[in-house]
């Protein structure tokens, strides 16, 4: 027992004096002359300057080495692991081998020397046990395997024959460039999954590689101030929908979804403004001498809800716009009705919402999340070109192509109306108003947009002179190879930024000068006083074609004379002048009043021979209060089927009035049977 004792007592004391003459010859060993530690940029034998290396058969080595360590600086601090075992001399073989690998002999260019596999081997035997004792493993990248399959010592003969010496060194040497190298700063642990430039588990610094810190604040400040204005005018829009729902109606009712999404939008920049950077970055770590930096994947919750809100909204806010083209083109040249279109609001919603889901789920597994030390959000294309071109430029190009498309179609039908078919004066000024609020409305969204792809544009085209003119100003600072013959220069423009993510946000607030008017003003007026007001009229922009005179001119031969009908006060659909005339004299005649209504009549014989009204039942059925007006056309530009109805409905009640007051001229062959074969053709 006291044998084991004194044998552990004897261990622990030699390591004591172990450690402490590690650390009396650690900080000598682990120094490197200063002028060596510099980048490099070219294929140049150098003269070694690591301490453990000195006094070697040779005195000249290359970097980067064949551990892939840009410069002597790093070699050293590779080498940290090794020192006690060198220090103690556990063999013979050690040092040469790690000098081998660190500090390899310099030879001509595209020759390299590497020790033999014996030597790794008595290496590895003879320190193992010194290593355990102080916990240090092999590493991988040493591995004797590697290495050939020889036993000679290194450096070999042939090798000291063709080494340069650091005197004979001509600035005409051999040229290599060795691309980006990430610095110890910038580099993340590798199961994150970050790429910076090309080089994985390396981030981009933060907040931003190409502005100064004053910069940045002016551009966050600026940023939160047009949020504010954006996130205020289409909260308007969203709420002035709130208090009538009823009021925006296809084909204008995309427009109210368009203003929700860019609401989110213009919320996520807020909150970015708000929190600055502490979601866009990585804090620095100074013990593990790491600086702050972008962050990237999905790692950070919030960094990652951030990017799913605004990639989300922004792409759907952009299929809105393109949903409201197709219902004005289908309004315009075919002539749908709010009906009709109204009927494809779900096939809208699966669009506007899904083909935006399915690219932010495409984006997630991906990993392309970015953090934007900017504007303190997160969001796809910042550093990866290739997200950009595909996941951003790709989409708003095609969406912008297909909406100016029915755009401009819509817009050149409703022209010819107005040329082709003679209107009032009346029709004609409301139809030229809503053709120039749709021009209006569209150049005021397509300008911003156009903006912020020509910022993409820019972006993508001058990303990588902006990334390599950051290398070779910064690459000594991060002890990094530097670019080699580097052509051209340029430094990013803040100026085209602030553009770009301002039009991001404009481009949302159009939404506001649509619901912009007076009847608005006194819906917010009523609703702020506590009280509703009950308007029976419709939504101006959908007056235009609810007018007898207009309605009937859109479906007419535009060789056919017009036959021009009384209005009254109300602008919903109305029989003729004539009709109702009569109608007014057979009442008289008759001497007794007849309910209003607007479903179909039709007569039925009872069993006493007489007729009476009754009710029609369709495929479907409907019932309107008594001195109503029919349903009113819910845009400008009506269907065929709502026209048809308009007239078939007025035919049919000078009819039935004709019946009821004249019973002894119908017969249950003739008259009764018009009647009803004319309501089959109305329901149909």
């Amino acid at each position: 027992m006291s044998v084991r004792w004194d044998s552990h007592r004897d261990r622990v004391m030699s390591r004591s004096l172990f450690l402490l003459f590690f650390w009396s010859l650690c900080s000598p060993c682990l120094s490197i002359h200063a002028e060596t530690a510099e980048s490099h940029s070219t294929f140049t034998c150098e003269p070694i300057g690591l301490r453990m290396c000195q006094d070697l058969p040779y005195n000249t080595t290359f970097m980067p080495n064949l551990l892939n360590h840009y410069d002597q600086q790093t070699a050293a601090l590779a080498m940290e692991p090794f020192h006690p075992m060198v220090n103690l001399q556990c063999s013979e073989d050690l040092r040469m081998f790690l000098c081998a690998l660190y500090a390899p002999v310099c030879i001509e260019y595209g020759r390299v020397s590497m020790p033999c596999r014996a030597l790794c081997h008595r290496a590895k035997r003879d320190c193992h046990k010194l290593m355990e004792m102080f916990g240090v493993t092999w590493p991988d990248e040493i591995e004797c395997s590697r290495f050939p399959d020889c036993d000679e010592a290194y450096p070999r003969a042939v090798d000291l024959q063709t080494s340069v010496d650091p005197t004979d060194i001509s600035p005409i040497s051999i040229q290599r460039d060795y691309g980006f190298w990430c610095p110890r700063e910038l580099k993340m642990e590798p199961d994150l999954g970050y790429s910076f430039l090309g080089t994985r588990d390396c981030s981009a610094p933060c907040p931003n590689m190409y502005f100064q810190r004053s910069e940045l604040t002016f551009a966050r400040y600026f940023i939160g101030v047009v949020s504010i204005v954006c996130l205020s005018a289409t909260l308007f829009t969203f709420l002035t929908f709130l208090i009538d729902v009823t009021r925006f109606r296809y084909p204008e009712r995309p427009i109210i979804f368009y203003a929700i999404c860019y609401m989110m939008v213009s919320l996520v920049f807020f909150l970015g403004f708000l929190l600055e950077d502490r979601v866009a970055c990585n804090a620095a770590n100074p013990a593990q001498y790491r600086a702050a930096t972008v962050t990237q994947g999905s790692h950070n919750k919030v960094c990652s809800l951030f990017f799913m809100v605004l990639y989300f909204f922004t792409m759907a806010g952009s299929v809105w716009w393109v949903i409201l083209t197709i219902t004005w083109f289908l309004a315009a040249v075919p002539k749908w009705g709010s009906e009709a279109i109204e009927k494809k609001a779900l096939l809208f919603h699966t669009c506007a919402w899904g083909l935006p889901g399915c690219l932010t789920v495409a984006l997630l597994a991906l990993n392309k999340i970015e953090g934007d030390g900017v504007s303190g959000v997160c969001f796809v294309g910042l550093y990866d070109v290739t997200a950009l071109r595909w996941f951003l430029l790709a989409p708003l190009c095609l969406n912008v192509a297909v909406g100016v498309s029915l755009l401009l179609v819509g817009i050149v039908a409703l022209n010819r109306v107005r040329m082709e078919i003679p209107l009032e004066k009346e029709n004609q000024d409301k139809l030229v108003k809503f053709m120039i609020r749709i021009g209006v409305f569209s150049v005021l969204y397509l300008v911003p947009l156009l903006t912020v792809i020509s910022c993409y544009l820019y972006e993508n085209s001058n990303r990588a002179v902006w990334e390599i003119t950051w290398v070779q100003e910064r690459c000594r600072d991060y002890h990094i190879p530097c670019p080699y013959q580097v052509e051209q220069t340029s430094h990013p423009d803040l100026t085209l930024f602030l553009i770009k993510y301002m039009m991001m946000l404009v481009v949302g607030i159009p939404s506001v000068f649509w619901v912009g008017s007076k009847k608005t003003c006194f819906e917010w007026a009523s609703f702020l006083q506590g009280r509703r007001r009950k308007d029976s009229g419709v939504n101006e922009s959908r007056q235009v074609l609810q007018e007898p005179d207009f309605a009937q001119s859109l479906l007419r031969d535009p060789h056919t004379p017009i036959i021009r009908k009384s209005r009254g006060t109300s602008t919903q659909g109305t029989s003729t002048h004539a009709s109702s005339t009569h109608l007014a004299i057979l009442e008289d005649k008759a001497g007794s009043v007849h309910s209003k209504t607007s479903y179909h009549g039709s007569l039925h014989r009872s069993r006493d021979g007489r007729y009476t009204p009754c009710s029609y039942r369709g495929g479907e059925e409907q019932t309107i209060p008594p001195h109503s007006s029919m349903p009113h056309l819910d845009h400008p530009l009506s269907t065929h089927s709502s026209l048809h109805r308009l007239e078939s409905q007025s035919r049919h009640s000078s009819q039935r009035d004709l019946v009821v007051a004249s019973p002894t001229r119908i017969t249950h062959g003739t008259s009764g049977g018009r009647v009803a074969n004319d309501d089959d053709g109305a329901s149909a």
